[in-house]
């Protein structure tokens, strides 16, 4: 029964292509961020923890995706686990993460869909739409090919 119930919440909470999604969550100094703020710019949404490896190894190709996209592309970084203000802000200086960093409970739902595993990354298009998901790491590469092939689909319709 319980897994019964586990699947309903999971296709429940999943989005679909084609609606806009959007979610509030406190970044680590407390100020509430949503992502309809960043309506009109591609968004990465990386969910992520400071004890997993996969995690940190992908950190420098975000920072660098976000660097050099700022005028289009958002990186927001949520970690998804229960640990304390401080040390995540530390973290967050140590690894020089330039993108905003979001904090959220470890729950296996979230707004965009289900979190298997860390890393989970999901790309908004700049209507506000869950386009795509990635459970497993991403390159800066492979962002910015998916990105591209979109682009040109819409421009070709």
């Amino acid at each position: 029964m319980r897994v019964l119930i586990l699947l309903a919440a999971l296709f429940t909470a999943t989005s679909y292509a084609g609606d806009p999604v959007d979610f509030t969550l406190p970044d680590i100094k407390g100020k509430s961020v949503s992502l309809s703020d960043f309506r009109g710019k591609w968004v990465i949404v990386n969910y992520w923890a400071t004890w997993c490896p996969p995690c940190l190894e992908e950190i420098p190709d975000l920072v660098d995706l976000y660097d050099n996209n700022r005028d289009s592309l958002v990186v927001l970084g949520i970690n998804h686990e229960e640990v304390n203000t401080e040390y995540l802000a530390e973290f967050v200086d140590s690894h020089m993460i330039s993108y905003p960093v979001l904090r959220s409970e470890p729950v296996p739902v979230t707004a965009l869909g289900p979190i298997l595993g860390l890393p989970t990354t999901y790309i908004i298009s700049p209507a506000g739409e869950s386009v795509a998901r990635q459970e497993g790491p991403v390159t800066r590469k492979d962002i910015e090919k998916y990105i591209a092939r979109k682009k040109d689909q819409v421009a070709q319709q």
